[in-house]
């Protein structure tokens, strides 16, 4: 059987410059081919292609990127490729559109019927046409205007159903990204627990940091936080990993070294390059609160603050590199002494890396942030309050929005009877300009 050949025939309105083209492909059941655009006003400005198709068949060969409408004669009789028969819905001559609504689903489509016939030019409508012509009714004017109303009313829906779709994926991934967000097991302990979390990345709510807390079957809390490099969805994906293979291993009984080695084989296996890598800070803390190991990966050393003293970071000399940079690296753990009444906070370099001023270069660093939590507890800030306060206090010295993803974990006991007062001597707040402290240049390396 041979292809029809396309009848494509072009009526100017006129012969100066014309403001947009237009092609129409009209699927009507004309075997002579009349069909004409009637003839068009000068001031329309506007040139129509048209493009004729006897069948649903031809229509699919003849329906290109290029047609901007397609004009539908409802009273073409139903091929075998519409869908009639037993269990149809509504009138026989809405089949052809459905069918043509099917095949081009991002074209504008006129209804063509006759004058009596308004309620099936309705339901031709209500089904998803963009608009109706009466065959009586046509001239050039109003096809005109009808083709550019269809056109652009189609992308209107086009465009509005594409912001749904953007907002109902929005709206998944925010679900995703909080379900994949941890929840602290710590059932049958002592610790109170809180954490603030601000990923880098614009309208997210998952970053590369990472953080997590569990309680052993023998009363051990074990938590961690860390950071892989980079701020994008495959970092947080790449954290989200590692923190639920934290998770089991912990369980399994896995610790210090050991669980840091295996972290590291999950790095190798799941990052996209051998450039990624994670800096990891765990503790493990005894089930009588008092003690606890301390593994450090690259990472900054956490700080304490014990009741009447001031707070001060743990020791982090002799902290192994950051997971992934070394393939048979060792990650020491170190005994640390907690005392009865602590709060241990454990934080992602991006609470740190702010600057001290809209225009200044320096960073916040260690000892800045000391000193700010020093005065934030002098002034009986604790818990979520303390961590709001702090996360608050050093988006504003920055001036503005930090570009590095920000994770704080706090982990709380108090044995003195002051359960929430844990309290420390205020130490002076760094000056924009000053040189880093000993401590904070000796900082492991990230």
């Amino acid at each position: 059987m041979p292809v029809p050949v396309p009848q494509q025939r072009a009526v100017p309105a006129v012969e100066t410059t014309h403001v947009a083209d237009l092609t129409l492909l009209v699927i009507e059941d004309d075997p002579a081919g009349t069909f004409t655009v009637p003839e068009l006003p000068a001031a329309a400005g506007t040139r129509v292609r048209i493009r004729t198709a006897r069948n649903l068949t031809e229509a699919a060969r003849l329906l290109t990127d290029d047609v901007d409408c397609i004009l539908l004669d409802l009273a073409l009789p139903p091929g075998s490729e519409t869908r009639t028969g037993e269990g149809a819905e509504g009138p026989a001559e809405l089949a052809t559109l459905k069918h043509v609504l099917r095949i081009a689903p991002r074209h504008a489509v006129l209804a063509l019927t006759a004058e009596d016939d308004t309620e099936l030019a309705a339901e031709a409508v209500r089904v998803g046409a963009q608009d109706y012509l009466f065959r009586g009714e046509l001239d050039g004017r109003l096809l005109t205007r009808a083709i550019r109303y269809a056109v652009e009313r189609k992308r209107a829906d086009v465009a509005q159903h594409q912001l749904t779709e953007s907002k109902l994926r929005a709206q998944e991934n925010a679900r995703l990204e909080r379900g994949l967000l941890p929840t602290p097991l710590l059932q049958g302990s002592d610790l109170r627990f809180a954490a603030r979390y601000r990923p880098g990345r614009s309208r997210a709510l998952l970053g590369g940091d990472f953080y997590d807390t569990v309680r052993t079957p023998d009363g051990t809390v074990h938590a961690m936080i860390g950071d892989v490099c980079g701020h994008g969805p495959d970092e947080a994906a790449l954290g989200v990993e590692l923190r639920i293979a934290w998770r089991a291993l912990t369980l399994a009984g896995l610790c210090g070294d050991e669980l840091l080695s295996t972290l590291q084989q999950v790095l190798e296996h799941e990052r996209e390059s051998e450039e990624i890598f994670a800096t990891l800070c765990t503790v493990d803390i005894t089930a009588d609160g008092r003690h606890a190991g301390l593994c450090l990966a690259g990472h900054p050393a956490p700080l304490i603050a014990r009741h009447g003293r001031a707070a001060q970071l743990l020791p982090y000399e002799n902290g192994g590199p950051a997971l992934g940079l070394l393939p048979r690296a060792r990650w020491p753990r170190r005994q640390v002494e907690l005392g009865g009444s602590w709060s241990l906070m454990m934080y992602t370099d991006g609470l740190i890396e702010g600057r001290v001023g809209a225009n200044e270069t320096q960073r916040l660093g260690q000892d800045g942030m000391v000193a700010m939590i020093n005065r934030q507890l002098a002034e009986g800030l604790t818990g979520e309050a303390l961590l709001e306060a702090a996360v608050a206090e050093v988006r504003e010295l920055n001036g503005g929005e930090l570009t590095d993803d920000v994770a704080v974990l706090l982990l709380d006991r108090d044995r003195s009877g002051n359960r929430g007062r844990i309290r420390s001597t205020s130490l002076p707040r760094p000056r924009p300009g000053s040189a880093p402290s000993p401590a904070n240049a000796q900082r492991p390396p990230l």
